[in-house]
């Protein structure tokens, strides 16, 4: 059984929706985020990047950052900018990117179906990456941001979703500065909630499609505050987190590219020569950049020129559903043993690039001299993400890259 649960959101008058709607704290760092709300003064990275009304050089961590979010939460409300809904419903968020639609359902997710391993995830989290999240979710009092759920579709909330569009206007339709459309809709007849509510209680799992770290935060502070409530009944507010949940098939995984600073110590020849032990290697003699177009194709950019490497029988467990990977393949067999890129997470050499800001970056990154060799990646694809996390196995990090990126600000869930 899946819970999924209707709230009453925190939310912009539909006038500020545009002007407050952006992008998630983690996309942007903070001379960005000074820029975006020099441009956008009502933007929401005043509470998902608080920073940004502090004086530089403010510590990321300290508590004045935290408690300024809070702040400038509260503030939309005192101005008029943000009202909460009186009952509780479900919202139907649609995005539009490049003429390709995704329709998600926002509702409440169960703390204890995390915690239970209900909720399947795929990546690692960090503690100093969790405990900054907590800290933020409890000094504000709210989930200010949603996490990113999939699940295998299902025709019946398909049906359902498109029935309320049909039926109704959206409250917010706008198109954001990167062309991405963004529109939500009330889902508040009672028998549709009943229609989700059921179709999600008919499910084992749910999984984490983005957004570990908040998913994990998000389920620590529901932890603390039972502690702090010991009488707690189970229907509080905190024993749930917000989530924007889309079907597995209208989903897409862009690729997730590597760059590595350094061949360490060795000449390119010396570099394309171990290479070739795990990999054939072609030379790209066509136009432009070299896209891989299959799984076990991985680009490599390397002086000036592109290869095609296609890893050699043997070099990986096909067995097994993370060996298997084209991030694992290109990990085991060329990032750590020539390389030494042993642990990814923590090394400094190597710097991973979303698919979505293309290929030409790569290039630009490798002629300039500050990255020696790139890699171009193949996606990771929805049946890979699900078959690892339901063999409770974790990827490899940075392996998925979605896009668009759910807008923060359209939709908070308040703790109290």
């Amino acid at each position: 059984m899946a819970v999924f649960k209707p709230f009453r959101a925190l939310r912009p008058i539909p006038e500020r929706a545009a002007d407050i709607a952006s992008l998630p704290y983690d996309v942007m760092d903070s001379d960005e985020a000074r820029l975006e709300v020099k441009k956008h003064p009502l933007s929401y990275i005043h509470v998902e990047k608080p920073e940004v009304d502090l004086p530089l050089g403010t510590d990321l961590y300290d508590p004045a950052v935290y408690a300024k979010a809070k702040e400038n939460l509260d503030k939309y409300v005192s101005d008029g900018h943000m009202k909460q809904d009186v009952q509780p419903m479900f919202y139907i968020y649609r995005q539009i990117m490049d003429g390709r639609e995704q329709n998600g359902l926002v509702g409440l997710a169960s703390v204890d179906e995390y915690m239970e391993g209900k909720i399947k995830k795929h990546e690692f989290t960090r503690a100093d990456k969790e405990a900054d999240r907590i800290r933020h979710v409890d000094t504000c009092d709210a989930h200010p941001s949603p996490v990113f759920f999939t699940y295998p579709h299902k025709e019946i909330i398909d049906s359902t979703v498109e029935k309320v569009k049909k039926s109704k206007a959206p409250i917010y339709d706008f198109v954001s500065d990167d062309g991405i459309g963004h529109a939500l809709w009330l889902m508040d007849d009672p028998q549709d909630i009943k229609t989700i509510q059921d179709a999600f209680a008919a499910m084992d799992y749910l999984y984490v499609a983005d957004g570990h770290h908040r998913t994990a935060s998000a389920a620590k502070v529901g932890l603390v505050r039972r502690e702090q409530n010991p009488n707690y009944t189970g229907e509080e507010e905190f024993n749930f987190f917000m989530t924007v949940i889309f079907p597995d098939n209208q989903l897409k995984i862009f690729d997730y590219n590597r760059a590595v600073k350094d061949l360490n110590g060795r000449s390119t020849a010396d570099f394309l020569r171990e290479v070739e032990e795990k990999f054939t290697v072609t030379p790209h003699t066509g136009p432009g950049n070299f896209h891989p177009t299959k799984t076990h194709e991985v680009g490599m950019y390397l002086a000036g020129a592109w290869y095609r490497l296609e890893p050699r029988p043997g070099t990986w467990n096909a067995d097994n559903p993370v060996d298997s990977l084209d991030v694992s393949i290109l990990q085991d067999n060329l990032l750590s043993p020539i390389l030494a890129i042993g642990d990814p997470r923590r090394d400094q050499r190597i710097d991973f690039i979303g698919g979505i800001r293309g290929l030409d970056e790569l290039v630009r990154r490798v002629d300039s001299g500050r990255e020696a060799v790139a890699f171009a990646m193949f996606p990771t694809s929805m049946d890979e993400l699900l078959a690892i996390a339901d063999a409770g196995e974790i990827m490899p990090p940075k392996s998925t890259w979605f896009e668009p990126k759910l807008r923060s600000g359209l939709f908070i869930h308040p703790l109290s």
